[in-house]
């Protein structure tokens, strides 16, 4: 908005500079798409590789990135568009350039549950249970494993969230990022994850049969 009015009112001679965060965001704003395109590309041919299928990694991702990272934007979007108290800043947090690294690396972090779901489904599938029961099981007793990881993770980043001092504000939004993104996606991606194992996974008790 600044920029357009600018060249409405200011002579043609006239330049307009930024400073401060801005200055890092204007110029390095524009390399978080492509860095959030390359980790999700590494860990789509990553998982790909390791499971000889498309399908999974799909599944992993679908299931998982999108609701972290609702649960990590959900704080910055509410503080830049809602009216909040002032106690709340504790817990807020804006687009910069640290929370984009906390969301790169949420990415997989939190891709690391639906692994852990989705590799005993296959499993549980290749022993001749149906995928609806394969997977139903899988997230009973994997529950265990995803919730110890999830905490741990949550648990390590949450000082960071009421760091103060020098750089108090880089470590506060990635800290923020990291732990409400692992909170909300952790614990929709135990429901979300297991419906689209059931509609994209493959069958693998279609493909025993054949053979």
């Amino acid at each position: 908005y600044m920029e357009t009015e600018a060249r409405k009112i200011l002579p043609a001679t006239y330049t307009i500079d930024y400073t401060g965060e801005s200055r890092q965001l204007k110029r390095e704003g524009n390399t978080f798409l492509p860095a959030f395109l390359m980790a999700l590309t590494m860990i789509f041919l990553v998982l790909a590789a390791q499971y000889n299928s498309f399908r999974d990694p799909i599944v992993i991702l679908a299931g998982s990135v999108p609701l972290a990272m609702f649960g990590a934007l959900i704080f910055t979007f509410w503080k830049m568009y809602a009216p909040i108290p002032h106690w709340t800043d504790a817990i807020s947090s804006t687009l910069n350039i640290y929370s984009q690294v906390g969301l790169v690396t949420l990415v997989g972090l939190i891709a690391r549950n639906g692994i852990l779901v989705v590799e005993f489904a296959n499993k549980l599938q290749e022993e001749g249970r149906a995928k609806i029961d394969a997977i139903r099981e899988a997230s009973v007793l994997r529950l265990r494993p995803v919730l110890m990881t999830s905490i741990a993770t949550i648990a390590g980043h949450t000082p960071l969230i009421f760091a103060d001092g020098a750089g108090a504000e880089a470590r506060q939004s990635i800290g923020i990022v990291l732990v409400f993104g692992m909170t909300i996606g952790t614990i929709f991606t135990l429901f979300v994850l297991p419906s689209i194992y059931v509609l994209l996974a493959k069958d693998h008790q279609k493909d025993m049969i054949r053979q």
